[in-house]
């Protein structure tokens, strides 16, 4: 499914500053990284001082947002994602129709279940009339997610709760293509 491929997020690195006061974002400083739905559909990622954030200015289409820190120069880089916000942004794409997001969930889910917070259960092969109306065989993995993600790989599993992924089929370079994206959206770097 080659169509999965070609899309990719065009993310703007962080400028360093807030999108509304323009203040200059130094080392240290908290604030808010969100991303935003652009008119196209694709995610803005934006920074906003906590100043701000805490006098309520929010950005028009917010979709997702978390606190993160300006890195110091030279330091080794952190990512500023906690579990509960990548398993957030994981179940409000649930519902994503555009391929790069469903590429982006995909990646999203093998990283989780990488940190052992997703269970992988099965696939199930599901057929589905495509966008010129034809069949089409499309995979979706089942999983199940940790009952707390707080408490890491030692949580319990959540086995009233089931999560099912579509696999988008990324080749190698298409899964290197969304993670460098995802890299990009999370990690503070100014």
């Amino acid at each position: 499914m080659a169509e999965f491929n070609a899309p990719t997020y065009d993310i703007e690195r962080p400028t360093g500053q807030c999108v509304f006061t323009g203040k200059v974002l130094e080392p240290r400083d908290p604030y808010i990284a969100a991303l935003i739905e652009a008119e196209d559909e694709s995610l803005k990622r934006v920074d906003v001082s906590v100043e701000a954030w805490e006098e309520g200015k929010r950005p028009e289409h917010l979709f997702s947002y978390w606190k993160a820190t300006v890195p110091v120069p030279n330091e080794k880089k952190k990512l500023f994602v906690d579990d509960g916000v990548l398993m957030n942004l994981l179940h409000r794409l649930a519902d994503a129709e555009q391929a790069q997001r469903q590429a982006f969930r995909f990646v999203l889910m093998l990283i989780l279940m990488r940190k052992k917070l997703l269970r992988y259960d099965g696939t199930e092969s599901r057929a589905e009339t495509g966008p010129d109306g034809e069949p089409i065989e499309r995979d979706w993995w089942l999983l199940t997610p940790k009952l707390d993600v707080t408490k890491g790989h030692f949580g319990k599993w959540d086995t009233d709760t089931k999560l099912e992924v579509l696999d988008p089929r990324l080749d190698e370079d298409g899964i290197r293509q969304v993670t460098d994206q995802l890299s990009e959206i999370l990690q503070a770097e100014l």
